[in-house]
């Protein structure tokens, strides 16, 4: 990647609520200006944004960028919107775990593509960076919950869009638990972490010293770091990391208020979403070093699961966010041929599915996107990294 000029231009693909968020917070900078935003809307239709900087095409914002902010939380679209400024050539930060998980490993390696901080997969992967860098091993990778419901209803979820003012889609999928199961996946892929037997744990506490010392155990089963998350009240919206450290410094950890040990926590109480995005992009305008990807070959993906019966002919606009499926995090070795959430937009149900079952590929008719060739090409890396060894430790190791 060539040094940016000063300063820099940034087109931004979305105009949805971390898109206008960002675009504010980026007039009193002086380091980069915002010269494109993309949108799929009608430009009048587009509240709160200059209409001279929207363009209708990846294409037409690419020409007229340096670095290219992903914010859309569209999995199909975000994928053409990444593939066109690889073309150009163009670095991509992203506050889009969503994708990510489902395409992003095909373009890992083909240029610099990272996720932000702000998000709590990006700040876990910013955290982590400074606990290791004092030493600490972490055990668990964490996010934080203070509610889950795994089938919200319409209205009580139309009711907490309008309340907080994000779509539909979002507050479903935040509270049914798919969002943070596709933070976590990302999470898991990007730092070489696990996940627990059986998937995340989520486990309900009082305190996070409790939920750190329930999931260490399962760290513990299989032997080595994991993404999880807590349901607790004492940090929601938070993350946390839970980390040994060496012998040789537990009194003095304990005089820095750290506890008794062996397993110390360090937490971040919140996450501010776009008001972070610019860390990231200085970090790649200046150090060039990507914070958080998905990796060439996923260990972790999220799969469809069913919340209801679903029968031949039913038809689902959209899976983050539905009230039809849900998503889940599924090691890909165990799991091969499973549907990924963030793929399933205007597709229809093949035949009978039966609720809380995982969906196939074969399980529905989906568009043609370039999102599906690309996930069909990610598989298939799957496949061949499950077969290079003995059966019986391919997923050991494809989960290790």
């Amino acid at each position: 990647m060539s040094d940016l000029p000063f300063p820099f231009r940034v087109g931004v693909s979305g105009t949805g609520f971390i898109a206008r968020g960002f675009i504010a917070a980026t007039r009193a900078r002086s380091d980069y200006r915002i010269s494109a935003i993309l949108t799929r809307r009608t430009p009048l239709s587009v509240e709160g944004i200059p209409h001279e900087l929207l363009v209708r095409t990846a294409e037409e914002l690419a020409e007229r960028c340096d670095l290219v902010v992903e914010c859309s939380g569209d999995v199909l679209h975000a994928t053409e919107v990444i593939d066109a400024a690889m073309h150009a050539g163009l670095p991509v930060v992203t506050m889009n775990s969503e994708f990510h998980v489902t395409t992003g490993s095909w373009f890992t390696g083909r240029g610099m593509l990272t996720e932000a901080e702000g998000d709590q997969s990006g700040s876990l992967a910013a955290l982590a960076e400074e606990v290791e860098s004092m030493g600490f091993r972490p055990v668990i990778y964490g996010n934080t919950k203070r509610y889950l419901n795994l089938h919200p209803t319409q209205e009580e979820m139309e009711f907490w869009a309008a309340k907080q003012g994000i779509s539909l889609d979002q507050v479903t999928a935040f509270t049914d638990g798919t969002k943070v199961h596709i933070e976590q996946a990302l999470v898991a892929n990007g730092l070489n972490a696990n996940i627990a037997n059986g998937g995340l744990c989520g486990p309900r506490t009082e305190t996070l010293r409790e939920a750190a010392d329930i999931l260490s155990k399962h760290a513990n089963a299989v032997g080595g770091p994991i993404a999880d998350y807590a349901i607790t009240p004492e940090c929601p919206g938070g993350i946390f990391i839970a980390a040994t450290h060496d012998e040789a410094h537990q009194g003095s950890l304990q005089y820095f208020k750290m506890g008794p040990g062996p397993l110390y926590i360090i937490q971040r109480p919140h996450h501010l979403c776009y008001l972070e995005i610019a860390k990231t992009i200085r970090r790649i305008a200046f150090e060039k070093r990507p914070l958080l990807n998905n990796g060439p070959v996923p260990k972790v993906g999220v799969a469809a699961i069913a919340k209801h019966d679903l029968k031949p002919g039913d038809r689902i606009p959209r899976g983050l966010g539905s009230f039809s499926i849900r998503g889940e995090t599924v090691r890909c070795a165990d799991h091969l041929g499973h549907l990924p959430v963030g793929l399933v937009q205007n597709a229809v149900v093949r035949r009978h599915v039966k609720a809380g079952d995982i969906l196939g590929m074969d399980d529905m008719d989906l568009p043609e996107s370039l999102a599906l060739t690309t996930w069909q090409a990610i598989e298939c890396r799957i496949r061949t990294a499950a077969s290079s060894v003995s059966p019986l430790l391919s997923t050991a190791l494809l989960g290790a």
